[in-house]
């Protein structure tokens, strides 16, 4: 058996290492990330992808993404990656969809004027 020297590890695996102050106050969700937890829920109990595959999106990141993104910015680009993988829409289905969306305005309001 070999072993793994300190090199041998990759960026997310941060096991060991300072973290700093963990801030336990209780806080509630924005809506899009009650829509990101429900999306892995329902995407996952269809067979779409599964925990590793997930991970697996997360981890083919890089270093970059867990500095910019938020957790949840992070989690539904993985869960989007797995379904475009699964062959549940296409990227262009996806533009698509996506151009749609923003002509409906910034706001609630706006989107009920279109």
């Amino acid at each position: 058996m070999s072993d793994i020297s300190e090199t041998a590890r990759r960026w997310h695996d941060m096991g060991g290492d300072p973290a700093g102050e963990i801030n336990f106050d209780e806080h509630d969700f924005a809506l899009w990330e009650k829509r990101v937890d429900a999306l892995m829920i329902l995407g996952s109990a269809r067979g779409h992808f599964t925990v590793d595959g997930l991970r697996r999106a997360l981890e083919d990141m890089g270093p970059e993404a867990f500095e910019t993104m938020s957790y949840y910015e992070r989690w539904i680009a993985s869960v989007n990656q797995n379904l475009i993988e699964a062959g549940v829409y296409s990227l262009e289905e996806l533009a698509a969809k996506m151009e749609e969306v923003q002509a409906r305005g910034d706001t609630y309001g706006a989107a009920q004027d279109v």
